[in-house]
């Protein structure tokens, strides 16, 4: 029985004989289970090779074709794909789930002019022998894999070397810019080595997708992919990057065996990422960054509501597809689990806890294993520390809704600055806003703008003559880091500001990240002044949007017929 969505099927064999197929009833998210009927009796230990003649649908949810005139050469059309998390059945049929681990190898045969690429080792090209304007691109994968992580794009694509086992790779007007946005990788990749043990995939390229990839990265092994919105011009935005790389171990190599378990994927890639950040950055930028997850994942929870069960840590997902339960809650309430214990469990030398995360990565690499497999191992690392492991309130860590029952402590050297201009808006009378100056800025970093607009957006909204003084003195509008302007559009549309209604349509529209165009798409659909106008918009862009970014806006906005 293998997974399909909107997949046709012709012809089935096994080891050269036809085989008959069927499919069985179709689930609103699962998709339609192939059923193949050996056509002989299997012995223990006889290898059978099944072969599939499928082909799948031009509105697969797991593709987005361009036409040449969407991307940004106008010239030649351009596809990825995105299989995470049960995409990879909507192109090919296979055992689409985390806990089952496979290699691959691929020929495919594109266009001459276009460059095909995959989640694994390029093994080469070759003139296509059936039609001499194409050619073949051949790849192998020979680390198992689950099938989430396959990974395909073709397009008019450039690379330039940045690292000794790194090409960056994007359309021409931008290849550039990405290879002087993404100069770090390689410091990255050796402290993650010199963090988690050795890198085992070979190659690390990263890739550029067009506006509308839906995500902020994807983990594809040696072949990562990546929001232009990363593309600020000062670096600022690689945590990404960090993240991406600290998948090869925690993800990748060890997995959730299924997507209630995501957790342990991106618990330990964010704790991994700012223990990267930590290295590079120094101790207190670490710090920093976990106490801005702290209050994304307060954002998270009083959007959900802290009743909300897909809150808890490990959500109940039956009958539940996991692109509607994806939020920061894994990611976030993940990270402070970890960095609680490193607390409790951390002693004079604060590498305690990364000596358990190797060990724990040592364990299970090449596995796929559920939140039980982790914690019995965190168990028998930490044998003599059992009494405070054992003051940990897991049930609620784990099971209850909400934010989690402890919370860890933060150096707040770099927060301070942030935290005390918030409260001086907060506190601010219409008097005082003369007080406020393009001086209160000047000491302050992106990721503290960053910060700072995100404490305000945890308070009740300002009035409307504060966000325009606020623009009148930082001039907020002209700042093009994507992570600064989600937050100041958001606050602007919150005191219902209309001046920002056009301004946030358009970054809503002409990138589709999920993480900015789902909130966005949300608060001008709560603001009475342009709720219409927001259902048309997205009526009207729908057709060039990512299928899974149209589903989820489209559930945001009550479209979904």
């Amino acid at each position: 029985v293998l997974d399909t969505r909107e997949v046709q099927v012709f012809k089935v064999t096994v080891n050269g004989q036809d085989a008959e197929f069927g499919f069985g009833e179709k689930h609103s998210f699962k998709g339609t289970p192939l059923e193949v009927t050996l056509p002989f009796e299997l012995r223990r230990g006889q290898e059978a090779i099944v072969e599939i003649s499928f082909e799948s649908s031009p509105k697969s949810s797991a593709l987005q074709w361009f036409s040449p005139e969407q991307t940004s050469g106008k010239q030649h059309p351009l596809l990825f794909s995105q299989c995470q998390a049960a995409h990879c059945r909507a192109i090919f049929p296979c055992q689409d789930t985390p806990a089952v681990k496979i290699t691959y190898c691929a020929e495919i045969s594109v266009p001459k002019e276009l460059v095909a690429l995959m989640s694994a080792t390029r093994e080469g090209e070759l003139p296509d022998p059936e039609d001499s304007s194409r050619k073949i691109y051949q790849f192998s994968q020979n680390v198992p894999i689950p099938c989430y992580l396959i990974a395909l794009v073709v397009g008019a694509l450039e690379s330039r070397k940045i690292g000794p086992r790194t090409l960056v790779w994007a359309e021409k007007d931008l290849v550039d810019k990405s290879a002087y946005e993404f100069a770090e990788t390689e410091a990255m990749l050796r402290t993650a080595e010199d963090l988690a043990g050795p890198y085992v995939w070979g190659q690390y390229d990263l890739l550029v997708l067009p506006p509308t990839f839906p995500y902020g990265g994807m983990e594809n092994p040696c072949l990562t992919f990546v929001t232009p919105t990363l593309l600020v011009s000062d670096r600022s935005l690689s945590n990404v990057i960090a993240h991406e790389i600290s998948h090869s171990w925690t993800g990748n190599l060890v997995t959730n065996k299924n997507w209630q378990h995501f957790w342990l994927n991106e618990g330990h890639t964010v704790y991994l990422e700012r223990r990267i950040q930590g290295r590079l950055f120094g101790e207190q930028f670490r710090h920093f960054q976990a106490l801005g997850g702290w209050r994304e994942l307060q954002h998270s929870i009083n959007t959900l509501g802290d009743k909300n069960p897909l809150t808890n840590l490990i959500p109940n997902l039956n009958e539940v597809d996991p692109d509607d339960a994806f939020s920061s809650v894994p990611y976030e309430k993940g990270f402070a689990l970890l960095f609680h214990l490193e607390q409790l469990l951390g002693g004079p030398g604060k590498y305690v806890f990364m000596g358990f995360l190797k060990a724990y990565i040592q364990q299970f690499a090449y596995k796929s294993i559920a939140t039980e497999d982790w914690k019995n191992f965190l168990y028998s690392y930490f044998k003599d520390q059992v009494d405070v492991l054992d003051k940990v309130d897991w049930n609620s860590w784990f099971y209850a809704p909400g934010m989690p029952p402890a919370k860890p402590t933060y150096d707040m050297t770099l927060s301070n600055a942030c935290i005390a201009l918030c409260e001086r808006w907060v506190k601010a009378k219409e008097s005082d806003l003369d007080s406020f100056s393009s001086e209160d800025l000047k000491e302050m970093s992106s990721h503290q703008l960053i910060e700072f607009l995100a404490l305000l957006l945890l308070e009740p909204p300002l009035p409307l003559s504060y966000v325009q003084r606020m623009q009148q003195v930082y001039n907020f509008n002209a700042i093009n880091n994507s992570e600064i302007r989600l937050r100041w559009l958001r606050l602007c549309l919150r005191s219902k500001w209309e001046e920002a209604v056009p301004l946030a349509l358009k970054m809503a529209t002409e990138q589709g990240r999920m993480k900015f165009t789902r909130p966005l798409f949300r608060d001008l659909y709560n603001f009475d002044k342009s709720r219409d106008l927001a259902v048309r918009t997205y009526l009207e862009h729908r057709a060039s949007m990512h299928p899974v970014t149209s589903m989820l806006v489209g559930k945001d906005l009550n479209q979904n017929q």
